[in-house]
């Protein structure tokens, strides 16, 4: 099947100038002919209307966002990964050191999940340091 076969034949009238500016922008856009370009522009032009219309982004540009989040994500992950794995060795030292009760633990991470949606994740030496104030004040 030849890719005329599914194409539709048309007319168009265009003044001097437009078929002057299709015969420089359609080898300026690397498009390999006239009927090309104009199918491009006129999809690229569709999407600007339906983008307008549905508030939505245009296919290329949502395209080109996702693609962008997509390596964002890809990077955000391995760095959240070789953290875990840095954060995991200094604990396991820690509790192979100090040997730390295992009901402590538990306890020490119920305050600390209170504390961080206290703070809503925005912690602080300062306000841990004057908690431990507050706490040694009360005893």
């Amino acid at each position: 099947m030849s890719k005329t076969e599914n194409t539709y034949k048309m007319t168009i009238r265009l003044s001097p100038l437009a078929k002057y500016r299709l015969g420089v922008g359609y080898q300026q856009d690397g498009s390999r002919s006239k009927n090309e370009f104009i199918e491009r522009a006129i999809l690229y032009y569709l999407d600007q209307l339906e983008a307008e219309r549905n508030g939505t982004l245009p296919v290329a540009i949502q395209s080109a966002i996702d693609g962008r989040l997509g390596m964002f994500e890809d990077r955000m992950s391995k760095l959240l990964f070789k953290q875990a794995v840095e954060t995991d060795m200094a604990l396991s030292i820690l509790l192979e050191h100090l040997g730390i009760d295992p009901d402590y633990l538990k306890k020490l991470r119920a305050e600390s999940v209170k504390s961080v949606k206290a703070t809503n994740g925005r912690l602080t030496f300062e306000r841990k340091a004057q908690e431990q104030d507050d706490e040694e004040w009360q005893d």
